[in-house]
């Protein structure tokens, strides 16, 4: 009962509980956390330590976990839901309870434009034995080993057997969690599977299965053998697993007091096919076939990750009115051989990934088969560095585009980039951001080549920009994605070094009546050069007599800044902007300074 116990504590404890003990060794806690993430746009949830360096504890993405800043203190012992993000059920399962496991653990839910601390909770590890007991435990247990090792053994058997491991295809009608015992087994026993969240599962009871007590996500999705007390074969069988079932199962056996008789663990996997095609091709094929026999009645369903409806295809014809709208006029499902239940997916880009459940209702709605597909849209990357006069964002395409197609650049934001339409750009539908920065080449229809220059780019562009072009009626004839990084040029210096040098230099043509300015990530001026010299006037005083610009530095095309007696307090990310008369600005770069020591 050691988990029960532990699972109890835990539930009763609020999102904002002072504190929770338990003991090193426990094999789990739950470290509750509710928010309604559903409503977020491309949520993550943080679960963080302040005390520790790095603080992550766990991080769970849209399609999965994101660990690569994890603190290593808890590699391998973390989890959450796999549709945490969906259920807004944001607990945190951790493993293998260790001292150094006590701390204040922080829920976070971010999304694109903030964050919202959500929680938190202390847990504090004791130790189970002082120093002292744990030794004389030793000597007498070694006094002791060889008059019980043979019946300690038996007794604690199940405590040293290996957890029992399955695997399975995603789309097998079921799949068996096996579960075995000759220990004669009384009528009054209660059989109870869990999973690894401590969710009921399935319960047998009186000789009767007890549905109530089930977890909706199994309901209708479980079965036992009759007869099971007299067989000893308590295994379960599960209908359309799927990725999200992948979990260690717990059977275990009470007497009518509650007391263990037998516990059993079998760790479920389930493999999910997986399809990866470039960003720009015409279309992806989501496979899904079957040699179940399907009655002609039935109902196919798609939906993706976020439970949106893809395609729909209902007594020999197909739905769409049904689609949500991201897939309208995007999907096709052929039907070519029985049982090829295969989704067309076109103009995939790197939005679609995730994974994709096909599932086959009976005219009653129960589950006949069910299928999951997990795409990887690989998207073109462009790299260069802070500085660079321009980037082009290449787009080439095959597709033949009739004269009256509208192209369309956007950002991950969906912010207008670029627009062409009627042999003419749109500069009017550009954002801000953007306006006076892009270019795109003539007769580009005819070429087939849509890509577009980025003048100017810096470290804020870092971004996934996508091409689509649209037919007079707004259908997609093609979409690409290429995605942008812009690095920052880095410089580090040992504080009490007489100088420092921001590097900028440029084969540009500069006019002389441009103005170089140089300012910090606080934006305050840090040197001003104006009609052949520097203006000290409107530099910020915390620069005044520290910085220098190089003579004739127009004519050379270096724009490089020394400041001197750098500092800690210097550590900054510098912008050096290039304007023209009328403001407009011509080159900029940015230059991360760290000064060490």
């Amino acid at each position: 009962m050691k988990m029960f116990v532990v699972f109890v504590t835990l539930v009763h404890v609020s999102q904002h509980a002072s504190a929770v003990e338990l003991y090193e060794g426990e094999e789990f806690v739950l470290l509750p956390c509710e928010f309604q993430t559903f409503e977020m746009k491309d949520p993550t949830v943080v679960w963080s330590r302040d005390d520790l360096d790095p603080p992550t504890v766990h991080q769970r993405q849209q399609e999965d976990d994101q660990l690569t800043y994890q603190n290593q203190l808890y590699s391998g012992r973390t989890s959450m839901m796999p549709d945490a993000l969906k259920t807004g059920d944001l607990t945190l399962k951790l493993t293998k309870l260790q001292l150094s496991d006590s701390g204040t653990y922080t829920c976070t839910a971010r999304t694109l434009g903030g964050q919202r601390r959500v929680g938190n909770i202390q847990l504090k590890v004791k130790e189970r034995f002082p120093y002292w007991s744990k030794v004389l435990l030793v000597l007498l247990v070694l006094l002791a080993v060889g008059l019980v090792a043979g019946g300690l053994l038996v007794h604690f058997r199940h405590y040293f057997m290996s957890v029992y491991q399955v695997e399975v295809d995603s789309g097998v009608e079921s799949v068996l969690l096996p579960c075995k015992t000759t220990v004669h087994l009384p009528e009054d026993v209660t059989v109870e599977w869990r999973d690894g969240y401590y969710r009921t599962v399935h319960e047998y009871q009186k000789d009767s299965d007890r549905s109530g007590e089930q977890d909706q996500v199994y309901r209708g999705r479980t079965e036992m053998k009759e007869d099971l007390l007299r067989t000893g074969d308590l295994s379960l069988t599960l209908k359309s697993p799927t990725d999200t079932d992948g979990d260690t199962y717990t059977c275990t056996v009470y007497s009518r007091e509650g007391r263990i008789l037998m516990e059993k663990q079998v760790k479920l996997r389930v493999k999910v096919c997986q399809v990866e095609v470039d960003s720009g091709v015409k279309s992806v094929l989501l496979p899904c076939k079957t040699t179940v026999h399907l009655p002609k009645d039935v109902t196919v369903e798609w939906w993706d990750g976020d439970y949106r409806t893809v395609h729909v295809y209902q007594k020999d014809s197909d739905r769409p009115e049904e689609q949500d709208q991201v897939y309208r006029g995007r999907t096709e499902m052929k039907l070519l051989k029985p049982g090829d239940l295969s989704l067309t997916l076109k103009s995939p880009t790197d939005t679609d990934r995730g994974t994709y459940t096909c599932t086959v209702y009976s005219r009653e709605r129960d589950i006949l088969m069910r299928k999951q597909v997990k795409l990887r849209v690989k998207v073109y990357q462009v790299e260069v560095d802070s500085g660079v006069e321009s980037v082009l964002l290449p787009c080439k395409t095959t597709v033949h585009l009739p004269e009256d197609t509208e192209v369309k650049w956007t950002d991950r934001d969906n912010r207008t980039v670029h627009v062409y339409q009627k042999d003419s750009d749109r500069p009017e539908e550009q954002d801000e951001d953007y306006r006076g920065r892009t270019e795109m080449k003539e007769d580009l229809l005819r070429t087939e080549d849509l890509s577009l220059t980025l003048k100017s780019p810096t470290d804020r562009d870092s971004n996934i920009y996508t091409c689509t072009a649209y037919s007079r009626k707004g259908r997609i004839l093609m979409e690409k994605q290429v995605e942008l990084r812009v690095k920052v040029c880095q410089v580090e210096v040992d504080s009490g070094v007489k100088s420092v040098l921001l590097p900028f230099n440029t084969t540009v043509h500069l006019p002389e009546d441009v103005t170089v300015e140089w300012r910090d990530r606080y934006n305050r001026t840090v040197h001003v050069y104006q009609k052949d010299s520097d203006r000290s006037g409107e530099q910020d005083r915390l620069y005044r007599g520290r910085t220098e610009m190089k003579e004739d530095l127009l004519r050379t095309g270096d724009l490089s800044l020394t400041l001197k007696s750098p500092t800690d307090r210097d550590r900054d990310t510098y912008t050096c902007r290039v304007y023209s008369r009328k403001g407009r600005i011509l080159r900029l770069k940015k230059v991360q300074l760290k000064v060490k020591g």
